[in-house]
């Protein structure tokens, strides 16, 4: 009796699992250089011109200063009315812009990730349902505040974004952040039309249930009757009791992120 040899046998396994890793190889190749790449970190761009309410749009037209006369105190910013332009409560506009190209108001996330086959990668979710205000008086921003819906976000991913209902951030069970402004912030000067100033917001970020005391560097514009406020923070997990999500695909997650902001406020 003769025993049959193995090795025609194992052949076609052998192939396949070759072909299995060549296609988990060109997948990771593609996500790696062909993907596309995922929204720049928040800056100060082109603040949109105009809002949209209600699929109408409207101009925003900058407060006028009265014109100059030969009274010295017509120079005067706070004289002329210049500063008392900008006075009052601020609010964020969601008609500003559009959350497609991210030109609108949204509060997001930075995350670095390694993923099965594919490498190193940044995870980057936002969410364009966010509401606040901004109070000024003269050079001083006495008041801000904002919440944003973390039931929203989205990211490139929507498998992603299901797993934060229950992970890391556990959307389902702590569905918001705030921030809160607990000292006043002192400016130089009045913001002017077109200018941009730098400042620190020092204040109170609740995150998944935890308050924290924070302060986050931000620049802001006044243009086109546009106050435009960027903004980001370094953020560990575990300071707001988070643990590091977890997934098949995910080798690994880093134990820290950044919260970043774009909030476009007008007068109403």
């Amino acid at each position: 009796m003769t025993t049959r040899p193995t090795t025609s046998r194992r052949r076609p396994l052998l192939t396949i699992a070759v072909l299995l890793v060549l296609a988990v190889a060109g997948v990771g190749l593609w996500y790696l250089f062909f993907r596309p790449s995922g929204p720049a970190p928040v800056s100060l761009g082109s603040t949109p011109g105009e809002t949209t309410t209600a699929g109408a749009s409207r101009s925003v037209v900058p407060q006028e200063t009265p014109a100059a006369s030969g009274d010295p105190a017509s120079a005067d910013p706070a004289a002329t009315g210049e500063s008392a332009g900008i006075d009052g409560t601020w609010v964020i506009d969601p008609s500003v812009g559009s959350f497609d190209d991210f030109s609108g108001p949204f509060v997001g996330y930075r995350v670095r990730e390694e993923l099965a086959s594919v490498g190193a990668t940044e995870a980057v979710g936002r969410t364009p349902d966010v509401t606040g205000t901004l109070t000024v008086a003269g050079t001083t921003i006495t008041a801000a505040e904002f919440t944003a819906d973390l039931t929203t976000l989205q990211s490139d991913e929507a498998n992603r974004d299901r797993q934060l209902r229950r992970q890391g951030l556990e959307t389902g069970t702590y569905p918001t952040a705030t921030f809160t402004l607990t000292q006043p912030i002192e400016l130089a000067s009045a913001p002017a039309e077109g200018g941009t100033f730098e400042a620190t917001a020092v204040g109170e970020l609740t995150l998944h249930g935890t308050s924290k005391a924070v302060e986050i560097p931000v620049e802001a514009r006044l243009e086109n009757g546009v106050v435009t406020v960027v903004g980001s923070l370094p953020v560990l997990f575990s300071d707001y009791g988070m643990q590091k999500p977890q997934a098949m695909v995910v080798l690994s997650v880093e134990d820290n992120g950044t919260m970043e902001f774009q909030l476009q406020f007008t007068k109403p």
